[in-house]
């Protein structure tokens, strides 16, 4: 009796295509574009034609980022106001800017490490291309 090799996790590590996703480049070889704008992913790398085009990270990162300032800003806006008693709409003033700005900053870095994460897991049909091998 043969055993057949089929594609495990092994074949695609995560934690290297999450920091790849992060910092939005290509999660197969890490130097390729993964977006063409702020947030739309390209269909292909250009470095190394790994299809990218499975994608479907939709509305995820937006969740996420959202939670994530939430979490972080939120204690810090009770602190402050504990601490220094700002006015209120100063604080609120000053609290919406660091949440826009927080925000901005996370969207494209948490969407990259969702792709990544979709393609390290083989997702939405990240398991049925051809394996990619970077160009040398």
């Amino acid at each position: 009796m043969t055993h057949q090799s089929t594609p495990t996790d092994t074949d695609r590590p995560l934690k290297p295509a999450l920091l790849r996703g992060w910092r939005r480049v290509c999660p197969n070889c890490g130097s390729g574009p993964l977006f063409k704008g702020y947030l739309s992913v390209r269909d292909t790398c250009p470095v190394c034609a790994q299809e990218l085009y499975h994608q479907r990270a939709d509305d995820g990162p937006a969740y996420v980022t959202i939670l994530v300032c939430g979490h972080l800003l939120g204690p810090l806006m009770l602190i402050a106001f504990e601490v220094f008693r700002p006015d209120p709409i100063v604080l609120s003033l000053v609290f919406i800017l660091l949440f826009v700005a927080l925000a901005l900053f996370l969207l494209p870095r948490i969407k990259g490490a969702l792709v990544a994460l979709q393609w390290a897991k083989r997702m939405h049909g990240f398991g049925k291309d051809r394996v990619v091998t970077p160009a040398q």
